[in-house]
């Protein structure tokens, strides 16, 4: 009997790409599978797949992703296509847009919010940390 997974990443396989807590990635970036963020990025994002922008993480620029789970700060603005998770050490700076919208209780968002389902946004208290 498998227990149902609460996040969407954790049954992820494929191997991530990885932005390391003390780089700097300056320019565009598109693609596709996992995308692990604990550096800092300057330019946009288009990813075909799931962004993970880590509590150590920030980006500078508009992202587009399928999934993502936010603990880091961005500047710029995110649209999500399908899920989207906001924890509580996130801070955003522009219009947030998704499918799904959960947001954990102390998290910043300083922009317009978009539920593209109609679905209200969940708020949640994180448990993890």
């Amino acid at each position: 009997m498998s227990e149902q997974k609460r996040r969407f990443l954790e049954g992820n396989s494929a191997t991530p790409t990885f932005i390391g807590a003390e780089s700097v990635f300056v320019g565009n970036i598109r693609g596709a599978g996992h995308f692990v963020v604990s550096g800092e990025v300057h330019g946009d994002g288009d990813l075909q797949g799931v962004l993970n922008l880590s509590v150590t993480g920030s980006w500078h620029g508009f992202i587009h992703a399928q999934h993502a789970v936010i603990a880091g700060k961005i500047t710029g603005g995110l649209n999500v296509r399908d899920k989207l998770e906001i924890g509580y050490t996130a801070v955003i700076r522009g219009k947030v847009s998704a499918r799904t919208i959960a947001i954990a209780k102390g998290a910043i968002v300083d922009g317009e919010i978009e539920v593209t389902s109609g679905a209200p946004v969940l708020e949640f208290d994180e448990k993890r940390g």
